[in-house]
C-alpha cells in the first residue's frame, strides 16, 4: 500500500510528464544538504538573526551540487525543463550542469560579473575588467534595496505566465519581486507545486505540498517521471 508521500510523488511525477512548460523555482532550502544555511527555516541566517544568535556565512565555493540540484539537471536532459527561476547566488545551479540559458539568477551569482552597461555576464576565473562592449565589469550579487536584473527578471515573469507547471523547490516565498512568480503562475491558470520545510504565503492555494526534505520528494519524483516517459508511445 502507497504511503501519502508515494501517492504525492506519483501525482508529481504525472503533472510533470503532462505538462507541456515546465517552470522549477529554487530558494536557499535546495542548497541546505549541500552544507548552505537557509535564510528563514529554524535555523536559517535571518532567523538567527532575529533572535540575537552569532551568525556565519559559509564560504559558498566550497559547496557542491546535491541530488536534488543534479534532479533538475535530469529534468533538463529529459527536456522537461522549460526554464528554472533560482534566488540563489551560490552558482550551484551552473556547476550542476543547467544551461545558462535555461536559468535566471534574480540575485545575482557570486562567480559571475555583470557588465554595467549591457548586461551581459561574465564569469569571473576569465579574469576580465571590462566587458566587450566598453562597459565596466561589476558583481552581479543584488544587494538589498538593488533592482533585479531586468532581463532576468522579464524572462522569470514570462515564463512564468506561459507555465503550466510551477514547482517552488526551497524557498519561502517572502522575499519579493522574485516570490511573486508563483502567483503570476498561479493566476496564469498553471498547477502549483511546493516543496519547502517551513510554511509560505501560497500553501493554502497550491495544489500539491510538501513539507518533506527535498532529496526525499525531488530525486524520485524525476525518477518516476522518467519510467513514464519509457512507457509512453513516442
Amino acid at each position: 500500500m502507497l504511503s501519502d508521500l508515494d501517492r504525492r510523488i506519483n501525482t508529481m511525477a504525472q503533472w510533470m510528464f503532462e505538462a507541456k512548460r515546465l517552470v522549477v523555482f529554487t530558494g536557499a532550502g535546495i542548497s541546505t544538504e549541500s552544507g548552505l544555511p537557509d535564510f528563514r527555516g529554524p535555523d536559517g541566517v535571518w532567523t538567527r538573526r532575529e533572535k540575537g544568535l552569532p551568525t556565519k556565512w559559509p564560504d559558498l565555493s566550497l559547496a557542491d551540487p546535491n541530488e536534488a540540484h543534479m534532479a533538475i539537471v535530469e529534468l533538463q536532459e529529459l527536456g522537461k525543463l522549460t526554464f528554472l527561476i533560482s534566488q540563489n547566488i551560490d552558482n550551484l545551479h551552473l556547476r550542476s550542469g543547467i544551461h545558462p540559458d535555461l536559468l535566471a539568477e534574480l540575485h545575482g551569482n557570486i562567480a559571475r560579473f555583470r557588465c554595467s552597461r549591457c548586461g551581459a555576464q561574465v564569469d569571473k576565473s576569465a579574469g576580465l575588467d571590462s566587458c566587450s562592449c566598453g562597459g565596466k565589469l561589476v558583481p552581479s550579487v543584488v544587494d538589498f534595496g538593488q533592482s533585479l536584473p531586468p532581463k532576468d527578471l522579464a524572462d522569470s515573469y514570462q515564463h512564468s505566465q506561459e507555465c503550466d507547471l510551477f514547482v517552488v523547490v526551497g524557498s519561502s516565498l517572502v522575499v519579493t519581486p522574485a516570490a511573486d512568480m508563483p502567483a503570476v503562475a498561479l493566476q496564469a491558470g498553471a498547477r502549483l507545486v511546493i516543496i519547502n520545510a517551513g510554511e509560505t504565503p501560497l500553501d493554502g492555494v497550491a495544489h500539491l505540498r510538501f513539507d518533506e526534505r527535498i532529496s526525499e520528494v525531488l530525486p524520485p519524483a524525476i525518477t518516476q517521471l522518467r519510467e513514464l516517459m519509457k512507457q509512453s508511445p513516442v
